[in-house]
C-alpha cells in the first residue's frame, strides 16, 4: 500500500493511543474528587482552547454556521460526550469503550427505517452476538444494567450519527473541524452541569492532584481529535473505524499493567462478542458510486 494509503490509519493508532490517556485519566476523577460533569467540560474547554490557538497559530479557516452538515457532527458528537464522561467516572474505562464501540451496530440497525435496507440474516447475528456480548461485559454489577451502561449505548448512538456526518465533510480544515465540535460540546456540557445533579461541586477541582488531570484530560482529548479528524475526513471510514477498535484493547492493556483492574474469562468473552461483530459490521461496510444530486456528489455508505 503507498504511503499515503496507510497514513489514514497511523493516524487513527494515534488517536485511539491519546483517546486511551484521555480515558484513563477521566475515569481516575472519580463522582468523590470530581462531578463527571466538571470532567467533561475540563476535556471540552480545554480541547476548545488549545485547538483555537493552534489554528490561529497555523492560519486554519475556521467555520461556524455552514456547511449544515457540520452541525450534525458537533450535536451529535456533544450528546454522545456529556453520556460517555457520565459513563467513564462511574464504570471502568474498558468497559465504558467496548459499550461506546457497538455504533456500528446502531447503523445497521437504523439503516432498515432510514434507508430502506433490510438488515440481512448475518447482519441480526452480529446483533444478536453484540447484545450477549454487552451483557456479559456487566456481568460483574450484580445491580443488574446500570445506568452508567445505558448511558455509554445512548453514547455510540450518537457517536453513530457524529461519524456518518464527519465522512460527509468535505472543503473544512481538520481543525476548523475540532474547533466547532469542541465548542459546541462545550455548551452541552457546561450546561449539564445545571440540568443534573451534582455532588462534589467546584471545590476540589482547584486541587492540584486533581486540576493536573483535569488538564490531562483536554490535553490529551484536543490530540487524538486532531488525529481522529485527520483519519476519518482523509481515509475510509469504515477501514478507519475498524482500527479505531484497538482503542479497547489498549485501555484494558493499560488498566491491566496497572492493576486496576482483573479480567476474568467472561468479561473477556464478551467483549470478544462486541468487538467482533462490530468489526465484522464495518469491513463488510461498502461504499456506493458516488450519486450526482443537483449537480453534487451525494456519497452513500451501505452496510452488506
Amino acid at each position: 500500500m503507498p504511503t499515503s494509503g496507510t497514513m489514514p490509519y497511523v493516524w487513527m493508532l494515534s488517536g485511539c493511543f491519546w483517546f486511551s490517556l484521555m480515558a484513563l485519566l477521566a475515569h481516575s476523577v472519580g463522582p468523590e474528587e470530581c462531578d463527571w460533569q466538571v470532567v467533561a467540560v475540563a476535556r471540552s474547554g480545554l480541547a476548545t482552547l488549545f485547538a483555537l490557538i493552534t489554528a490561529v497559530a497555523t492560519g486554519a479557516r475556521l467555520v461556524f454556521f455552514r456547511p449544515g452538515i457540520l452541525w450534525v457532527r458537533s450535536v451529535a458528537g456533544s450528546c454522545s460526550m456529556v453520556a460517555t464522561f457520565y459513563a467513564l467516572t462511574h464504570l471502568p474505562a474498558s468497559e465504558v469503550l467496548t459499550l461506546t464501540n457497538t455504533f456500528p451496530v446502531w447503523v445497521a440497525l437504523l439503516s432498515w427505517p432510514m434507508a430502506g435496507e433490510r438488515p440481512s440474516a448475518g447482519v441480526w447475528g452480529a446483533v444478536v452476538c453484540a447484545v450477549a456480548g454487552v451483557a456479559l461485559t456487566q456481568k460483574p454489577h450484580l445491580d443488574g444494567f446500570p445506568l452508567a451502561a445505558w448511558a455509554a449505548l445512548g453514547a455510540s448512538l450518537f457517536t453513530a450519527v457524529a461519524m456518518l456526518g464527519l465522512n460527509r465533510l468535505r472543503g473544512v480544515s481538520s481543525l476548523g473541524i475540532v474547533v466547532h465540535f469542541s465548542a459546541v460540546s462545550t455548551l452541552f456540557c457546561g450546561a449539564a452541569y445545571f440540568v443534573f445533579d451534582r455532588q462534589v461541586g467546584l471545590g476540589r477541582a482547584a486541587d492540584w492532584d486533581v486540576f493536573w488531570r483535569l488538564l490531562g484530560v483536554g490535553a490529551t482529548a484536543t490530540v487524538g481529535q486532531v488525529f481522529l479528524t485527520l483519519a476519518f475526513s482523509r481515509g475510509s471510514a469504515t477501514k478507519v473505524a475498524v482500527v479505531g477498535l484497538s482503542q479497547v484493547v489498549m485501555v484494558m492493556a493499560f488498566e491491566a499493567a496497572a492493576g486496576w483492574k482483573s479480567f476474568d474469562a467472561p468479561e473477556l468473552l464478551g467483549t470478544a462478542l462486541v468487538l467482533g461483530p462490530t468489526a465484522w459490521l464495518m469491513a463488510r461496510a461498502r461504499k456506493r458510486p458516488a450519486e450526482r444530486k443537483g449537480g453534487a456528489v451525494v456519497e452513500k455508505v451501505a452496510i452488506e
